[in-house]
């Protein structure tokens, strides 16, 4: 068993597998979490790195699956929570059902928030602790066809700095904010969002953006921003008008604008 632990949250795929790949290359005892089977087959490719890895299939959109991982934690000091874990859903909001939207926000706000808050008393306790929050680029852009995931990301990317300012007199503590851009995941797929020009347009590489994120998270930075493109989108979205930056997005992601 090594000395240090690290939990991976949305790890059976993207940029969750990328970032737990790293932390078992770096020694790191691992604990996965997904909701799907898939966790599974992930932890035994992390295992190859002669760590110890634990893997739980858990609904992180659930208290009871945030629950489950902290049980699993147990009394185990956590060196790194990469609180990874979000999903999203394409098309108008108007025609998503209720279970839909609401299981966004329940991921992506309501479980992230949870978990954070249990693992960082934890550390608070014992005075040390680093934390990678996933948030997205989108946080600064009205997501038109997208406008639940967005809005939960501006929350996470907004929520993040504030929690920062309250965590500064701990000094063995760090959070940093991972700011990606389109990436190559499933999430896409998941979203129903293949048809769209951004769901057919070239992405970053998932395993570039982890290791953006890792970094960062190592060298206590506030946040990061992974990929220069990336970069110019959030300074352009500071001048910007709302309903112009709208209208951009509804381009890339409205059903039906990808070409063929």
């Amino acid at each position: 068993m090594a000395d240090t632990f690290a939990v991976i949250t949305g790890a059976s795929t993207g940029i969750g597998f990328e970032l737990a790949t790293i932390a078992a290359q770096e020694g790191y005892d691992v604990l996965i979490v997904a909701d799907e089977p898939l966790i599974e087959a992930a932890a035994a490719d992390f295992r190859q790195f002669g760590t110890d890895v634990q893997s739980i299939e858990a609904d992180l959109s659930t208290i009871e699956g945030v629950d489950r991982l902290v049980a699993a934690i147990g009394n185990r000091p956590v060196d790194v929570l990469c609180a990874n874990a979000g999903t999203g859903h394409g098309n108008a909001f108007l025609d998503q059902p209720l279970e839909i939207w609401r299981h966004t926000i329940d991921t992506n706000v309501t479980g992230t928030l949870y978990l954070l808050q249990n693992v960082l008393l934890a550390m608070k306790a014992r005075g040390a602790g680093n934390v990678l929050v996933t948030g997205s680029i989108v946080g600064y852009i009205p997501g038109a066809f997208n406008a639940v995931y967005n809005g939960t990301k501006a929350f996470i990317d907004n929520f993040t700095d504030a929690l920062r300012n309250e965590l500064k007199d701990d000094k063995g503590i760090t959070l940093t904010t991972l700011l990606p851009g389109a990436t190559d995941t499933e999430f896409f797929a998941r979203a129903d969002m293949e048809d769209t020009n951004v769901g057919q347009a070239k992405k970053d590489d998932p395993e570039k953006v982890a290791r953006d994120g890792w970094d960062a998270l190592m060298a206590g930075k506030a946040r990061v921003t992974s990929g220069w493109y990336n970069k110019l989108q959030v300074a352009t979205a500071g001048v910007v008008p709302p309903a112009i930056l709208a209208g951009l997005h509804r381009r890339i992601a409205e059903p039906g604008s990808g070409k063929d």
